[in-house]
């Protein structure tokens, strides 16, 4: 696997960022690991960070390197600060950033293919909300996201974090956020309603995490509207352990051509 660290400038931030890329490298003789990359431009999954972390965080904490280096996937591990994937009320176009900007960036530095069934997009936590928000808001561009003990509903992650109030106010404003582009259960209700192409969807969540029955209303919500839904869970709290071990789950869910 070839592992970059990619600065650049972001247009839609207007600022410098960050992504940490791993890419597919055929290779024989490496100790553990057996390399492989097609001959074409390689699938792609964005991996995204949770709200305490950064792009840097799944290599520190998983070996996702060595998970991925026998699927001809490239990764691509974006820093979007504590945005929530949102184009925030009071702060920078995280959302247009990773949902338009990021792809055709990275298509654009890296052999990354633009097809929507190449392309896939999982996270945990925070990153869990921004994979799905991808998916059902960009279902045109994702064939298939996954989310690790996601932090799926922004109203009641409020609610069990009432002293960053002022932080929420600063990502979503002053009104509520159902109904709304960042409310996911409103964004698989209208795609659910349409005739857009659904993407396929992992969900997991530890029974001890503290957003286990957000959890579980979601997975509900999805049942309801007839998406191609893969949910797991069992004894698991928020942490890196559960991630490490589901992450691996989720890359052999992954609908890659083979």
């Amino acid at each position: 696997m070839a592992l970059i660290h990619c600065d650049f400038f972001s247009d839609s931030l207007g600022l410098c960022s960050s992504m940490t890329v791993i890419l597919p490298q055929n290779t024989r003789s490496q100790i553990g690991m057996t390399g492989k990359a097609g001959d074409k431009k390689h699938p792609v999954l964005y991996l995204l960070h949770g709200m305490s972390d950064d792009h840097t965080i799944w290599l520190r904490r998983t070996s996702i390197e060595r998970y991925v280096s026998d699927l001809g996937i490239a990764v691509v591990m974006p820093a979007v600060a504590r945005s929530y994937y949102t184009d925030m009320h009071t702060g920078l176009k995280y959302w247009t950033f990773v949902s338009e900007e990021l792809p055709r960036l990275a298509e654009s530095f890296f052999p990354i293919s633009d097809k929507r069934e190449d392309t896939f997009a999982a996270g945990l936590s925070m990153g869990g909300y921004g994979a799905f928000k991808l998916a059902l808001a960009r279902p045109e561009k994702f064939a298939a996201a996954a989310s690790l003990s996601g932090a799926l509903d922004p109203m009641e992650l409020s609610k069990h974090m009432p002293d960053r109030i002022a932080e929420h106010y600063s990502i979503f404003g002053d009104k509520p956020v159902y109904g709304t582009a960042n409310d996911l259960f409103h964004l698989s209700h209208e795609l659910a309603n349409s005739s857009a192409a659904k993407p396929k969807l992992f969900q997991c969540c530890g029974t001890e995490d503290f957003l286990y029955q957000d959890n579980l209303k979601f997975k509900n919500h999805l049942n309801a509207h007839n998406f191609d839904l893969t949910y797991e869970e069992g004894p698991g709290t928020h942490e890196w352990g559960y991630w490490d071990t589901n992450i691996q789950r989720i890359l052999r869910w992954l609908p890659l051509s083979r």
